[in-house]
């Protein structure tokens, strides 16, 4: 299946659109203007973010990374992580299983 939802404002110069899921796994892109944040939060799910474009600056439990474009970075599940774009940036980002409460939102 193909089908995608529609963008959504997610915080201020954050818009995301999430692709329709599979059983257990989902995916979204989220695009950031550059001094954009995606605010620190935990959610049980293990999250990968594959960055599209762009650097972005992560903290994950209290550590800082930066992932470029073609890099990737791995959230497990339940870790406290919140993320800064450095310049205008996209991610791709992934998680096992669902995230339900971004799925009913939509």
């Amino acid at each position: 299946m193909t089908t995608e939802l529609l963008w959504e404002n997610a915080e201020p110069g954050v818009k995301r659109r999430i692709f329709a899921p599979g059983e257990q796994l989902m995916m979204m892109e989220v695009h950031f203007e550059e001094g954009a944040e995606g605010y620190e939060h935990s959610h049980p799910h293990e999250q990968m973010s594959y960055c599209l474009r762009g650097s972005i600056e992560f903290t994950i439990n209290g550590q800082k990374s930066v992932v470029v474009a073609g890099e990737t970075i791995v959230i497990p599940g339940g870790s406290k992580h919140g993320a800064r774009a450095l310049e205008p940036s996209a991610l791709l980002d992934t998680f096992t299983p669902l995230r339900l409460d971004l799925l009913k939102r939509a």
